[in-house]
């Protein structure tokens, strides 16, 4: 009877622990929106950091509390399941107001800066207005040197042609250039060519010279012994 009273209890005990922390994490949520109102300012939002952080820390250590206490108890899963869907809540609405807070701080920034180009730009053109208006317009310089009259007539005339035909007969004689060149590499190498086929009979006719000698040399010495005899 002890241990099915002692059962009985704890059973109640975690079952009440239990509900608890379902209750909880609504009524959670609701205190938090509510202690949460929009930005305004700058310094809202960076007030606003600072309690996310603190409050953050905070539930961090109550779901440790809750998860040691549920470790003790019956319907283990259950209890930490429950402990984990609270925290998960109450972060949920602690990362709302922290993004709320970061989206209006860089959201002013942006205000901020682009306010600052406005009254630039405007700045740099009330400048550029008053020095157009201000700087000392460069005179006009009128040259007045004489300058000899136009040469016309027949003698203009035969110079541009005979200009002309110079300058024809110089790109005649550019075009021709590359001709001339090859001619003259082809009648080197003919010349060599010629060189090389007389050395090639000279060549030959000594061998056939000497060829011939050599015959003639052994016939005389197969003659000269038939003659002393």
């Amino acid at each position: 009877m002890v241990i099915a009273s002692k059962f009985k209890a704890g059973w109640l005990l975690a079952l009440g622990l239990m509900l608890g922390l379902v209750t909880l994490a609504p009524v959670q949520a609701a205190e938090a929106a509510a202690r949460w109102p929009k930005v305004q300012s700058v310094e809202q939002a960076n007030a606003a950091l600072r309690q996310v952080e603190q409050e953050r820390a905070v539930v961090q250590d109550q779901f440790a509390e809750a998860e040691r206490i549920c470790y003790g108890r019956f319907f283990v899963n259950t209890c930490l399941s429950d402990a984990k869907e609270v925290r998960r809540k109450a972060l949920a609405v602690l990362r709302a107001a922290e993004v709320d807070a970061e989206h209006f701080k860089r959201a002013d920034s942006v205000e901020k800066r682009d306010a600052d180009l406005a009254v630039r730009a405007r700045k740099d053109a009330e400048e550029e207005a008053q020095h157009a208006a201000t700087a000392p317009k460069a005179p006009k310089v009128v040259d007045d040197t004489p300058r000899p009259p136009a040469v016309t007539g027949p003698a203009v005339d035969r110079a541009a042609r005979h200009a002309e035909k110079l300058k024809k007969l110089e790109a005649q004689d550019a075009a021709n250039a590359g001709k001339r060149a090859e001619n003259v590499v082809s009648f080197e190498r003919k010349q060599d060519e010629s060189q090389r086929r007389q050395a090639e009979v000279a060549r030959k006719k000594a061998e056939k010279e000497a060829k011939q000698a050599a015959r003639e040399a052994a016939a005389q010495r197969k003659a000269d012994p038939v003659q002393r005899q």
